[in-house]
């Protein structure tokens, strides 16, 4: 599913050019999830994402994701962060 997802993505924004070059996914995915119970939680967190990322940046708030999940990965494989 996530690499249809990426496939059917990059098709878009390449036909849609919104960026100057061929876009394409990095490699791999990733994915959390969250039990039904801490779904008032989720929505609230993605309504507030802008207020939130002023506090901490996306890249600060994966690794988090990454520790808080005992997600082990090497820092040379980290895709670069645009912030």
């Amino acid at each position: 599913m996530a690499n249809k997802m990426k496939t059917n993505s990059s098709k878009w924004i390449n036909e849609n050019r919104f960026v100057s070059r061929s876009f394409s996914w990095q490699d791999g995915y990733g994915s959390f999830s969250y039990s039904r119970s801490q779904l008032d939680k989720v929505v609230k967190y993605i309504l507030n994402q802008p207020e939130h990322h002023k506090k901490r940046t996306f890249r600060e708030e994966y690794l988090n994701f990454l520790e808080k999940f005992n997600v082990e990965y090497d820092r040379r494989y980290i895709f670069d962060f645009r912030e």
